[in-house]
């Protein structure tokens, strides 16, 4: 009887960890002020389009790596190296960050806590090969949100969603193509390493607004 509880506990207990996802995911969309079908709506696009990646430039790396014999005569390799904008990453954030746009009262407050978003982000951005560029995950969220809180306290929370996505896309990704671009592979913006940080970051940063 103690084993039969055990296993359903630990089959249990993931289905409620993703239960309380989606409902942490809920909540923080409902605080947007979207309702349960396009708070929905959203995350199936989202975690969809994490997998599309569309190309904006692409072009030929040659490199030599030789560790054999055959490799010494074999030239060098060739890869494609190039940019690309992940949909769910990027795309569908950056919508979301328009239509909030539309519905609070002032944009300096906003503007100002993206600007001091991405300089932040570009700092502690790092690339990793084989990830992308990558950020330390509660720092972006945590510093949105207070942000927030302290500029635009009436919409904190379109304020903490759009300075934590578009600050991070913008300082952890577009200002560091520079140190990532004459490496071989597909540097996706708000993919690869980034995502789960920008998928994060508005709904913990929208929570910590409602929380404070």
């Amino acid at each position: 009887m103690g084993c039969l509880v055990a296993v359903l506990l630990v089959l249990l207990v993931p289905f409620l960890f993703v239960l309380l996802f989606f409902d942490l995911v809920s909540f923080s969309f409902g605080e947007l002020g979207l309702s349960p079908d396009a708070a929905f709506m959203i995350i199936v696009l989202m975690l969809v389009g994490s997998l599309i990646n569309i190309p904006v430039t692409r072009r030929k790396v040659s490199y030599a790596t030789p560790r054999t014999i055959h490799d010494l005569f074999a030239g060098p390799q060739t890869q494609y190296s190039g940019i690309a904008i992940n949909v769910g990453g990027a795309i569908v954030p950056f919508c979301l960050c328009l239509y909030l746009l539309t519905i609070v009262p002032s944009h300096w407050e906003i503007g100002l806590a993206t600007l001091i978003m991405a300089v932040v982000s570009k700092a502690i951005a790092r690339p990793i090969p084989g990830r992308g560029i990558v950020l330390p995950m509660f720092v972006p969220p945590v510093l949105s949100a207070l942000l927030a809180v302290l500029l635009a306290r009436e919409f904190a929370a379109p304020c903490a969603y759009i300075a934590g996505t578009m600050g991070t896309l913008i300082g952890a990704d577009i200002l560091n193509l520079h140190r990532v671009r004459r490496t071989p592979g597909m540097l996706s913006i708000g993919g690869a390493g980034l995502f789960d940080g920008i998928f994060l970051v508005g709904i913990v940063a929208v929570v910590l607004t409602a929380l404070v």
